[in-house]
């Protein structure tokens, strides 16, 4: 194992067994994953429901046991050292591991001490993370109670109380409202800071962009590709730079003349506006307005996309993520 490797797998599958009447069947939910966590990053694991993000993770959390493959965590064995693996590392599932009959302080304290540590630092550690977590003016109620983004402060930090190295994330801000969302990302990248290699997946494409450093996409139990989210968004073709001009005869004499003084992939005008996609449009924007100024052709408004992970998942997959998420 590479010495700056957090996780690191190969061929990592796992399938599932039931019983029909006709015999047996079989799921194949990973189909020969591998994958390479650097110390420090947030890695970034993207894909539609039922991809099989949740079942990679719970058998890099030792809470499933995989059924070919082979992975190391920590530089610990993942068939032969679990008991050191989940010594190290934190889990966060979708839905929680939190005793909703009992409160979050009293969840804290045991999820320290079921990690060995004695009542007087399970309850300073409790301390800490309440502080931190901003949860003092609700810790004391019965954790049933909990708002959802307060409950998933609260599951953050029973994954994070023991201190760990790796803090394994599923979905960790599936159904929450856009302002807990943001705060739970906050708090993610202040994990990153203090050195805490975080293994995340995802659904949701601003989320994956935003936080991770490197990134998989997975679909169908397979990897299909993986980089830093600036590099899959590259890879996929140009920028599109969106002239609007005053009428139509203009912006057909825009699009003559950049079409002659320009190499751009693709140049089209509808009505008014003049559709130009070129690689590396925000370094390019301005020459193309010096060209158009140099010939009076004044464009109204200005504006430059750029692809986005949903364009990286349709080239790979065929379709949108968004489809998914609206089945």
């Amino acid at each position: 194992m590479a010495e700056n490797l957090i996780i690191e797998t190969k061929g990592l599958r796992k399938t599932f067994t039931s019983k029909t009447r006709n015999g047996k069947k079989e799921l194949e939910a990973v189909r020969g994953v591998d994958l390479a966590v650097k110390k420090g990053e947030i890695f970034g694991f993207l894909g539609p429901n039922g991809a099989g993000k949740s079942t990679t993770q719970r058998m890099l959390s030792t809470l499933l046991p995989s059924t070919g493959g082979e992975a190391k965590i920590l530089g610990y064995d993942l068939a032969k050292q679990q008991e050191q693996i989940r010594q190290n590392i934190g889990y966060v599932g979708q839905t929680g591991g939190t005793d909703l009959a009992a409160t979050g302080s009293e969840n804290l304290i045991l999820q320290a001490q079921l990690y060995g540590l004695d009542i007087h630092t399970a309850r300073k550690y409790a301390g800490e993370f309440v502080e931190r977590f901003q949860m003092g003016s609700f810790i004391e109620r019965q954790a049933s109670t909990y708002s959802g983004g307060q409950k998933r402060r609260l599951d953050v930090a029973l994954g994070m109380i023991h201190r760990p190295k790796l803090l394994l994330l599923d979905e960790p801000t599936s159904g929450l409202d856009p302002q807990s969302r943001a705060y739970l990302w906050g708090e993610i990248k202040k994990l990153k800071a203090e050195g805490i290699t975080i293994f995340l997946s995802t659904q949701y494409m601003d989320e994956a962009d935003k936080l991770c450093d490197t990134m998989a996409i997975i679909d169908n139990g397979k990897i299909i590709v993986e980089g830093t989210p600036t590099e899959l968004k590259s890879a996929i073709g140009a920028d599109t730079v969106v002239f609007v001009f005053h009428d139509g005869k203009t912006a057909s004499s825009a699009e003559n003349l950049l079409a002659g003084k320009i190499r751009a992939e693709k140049i089209r005008t509808t009505n008014n506006l003049v559709h130009v996609s070129i690689k590396d449009g925000g370094r390019m924007m301005p020459e193309l307005l010096r060209l158009l100024d140099s010939n009076k052709l004044e464009a109204q408004n200005i504006t430059l996309s750029r692809p986005s992970l949903d364009d990286v998942f349709l080239k790979y997959t065929g379709r949108s993520l968004r489809e998914d998420d609206n089945q």
